[in-house]
């Protein structure tokens, strides 16, 4: 049966099972075909303890887009210490940035929409599609409830741009759930979170946000309208 055909398969046979178990049967199902990407905020961290813990075979990925926070650097430091276990790294392409930086200078993405989306096409989506590239899941960390663009995501879904399944564990929660997951199991989180910051991308683009705003509000904050994506998880079916 083709992946994308397995989509449904998937959504209608496994609904009723606990997140673990649906790992541990993708990790059975796709035997080295299974990658997790992270970038160390709350939603991702529950994602690595539950695949770490449970010396899951799912490959666990970050993307370094070279303008990340040093605190998340830490998290990622705390990470490695705590599980002992591989987190593979992948980089933009450097020829890209390069060009990018000489021909716009460091700050390019505050001027038009066009702009910070090349940035992020260059930074992020470019490495993932190579770090995707010959998988047939990707697991992610995405919350329904984070964005209205995710308010009808389902369990698994068929990603076309990257032809791969993409399986959303954690859709159903709420923050608070997730944020007291981590807590009750000891998980290291970005130290950012405690000082407002819900959703943590690059530095440049990230700040936190005021009681009242939306989830999304501090990312790319000065555009309006703009849907507040990079790219990376736009192309759902």
């Amino acid at each position: 049966m083709e992946l994308q055909q397995l989509t449904e398969q998937y959504n209608a046979q496994h609904s009723e099972k606990s997140m673990l178990e649906k790992l541990q049967f993708l990790a059975a199902e796709h035997p080295g075909k299974v990658v997790f990407t992270t970038s160390f905020g709350y939603e991702d961290q529950v994602i690595t303890d539950i695949i770490f813990k449970n010396d899951l075979d799912i490959k666990v990925i970050t993307l370094d887009t070279g303008r990340l926070f040093p605190e998340t650097y830490k998290v990622y430091r705390s990470t490695l210490e705590k599980y002992r276990k591989p987190i593979h790294v992948y980089f933009p392409p450097t020829k890209e940035v390069e060009e990018m930086v000489t021909a716009k200078g460091p700050f390019s993405f505050y001027e038009s929409l066009e702009n910070r989306k090349e940035c992020c096409f260059i930074r992020k989506v470019i490495p993932l599609k190579r770090a995707l590239a010959g998988n047939e899941i990707w697991i992610t960390g995405l919350r329904a409830s984070q964005s209205n663009n995710r308010s009808d995501m389902t369990d698994f879904e068929w990603d076309e741009g990257n032809a791969i399944i993409k399986f959303n564990p954690l859709m159903n929660w709420s923050l608070e759930e997730t944020i007291e997951y981590v807590k009750a199991n000891h998980v290291p989180y970005n130290v950012l979170h405690d000082k407002g910051f819900v959703s943590i991308g690059c530095q440049p683009c990230t700040r936190a946000i005021q009681p009242g705003e939306d989830f999304r509000a501090g990312r790319w904050w000065w555009e309006q309208g703009s849907g507040k994506e990079c790219g990376l998880h736009s192309l759902k079916k």
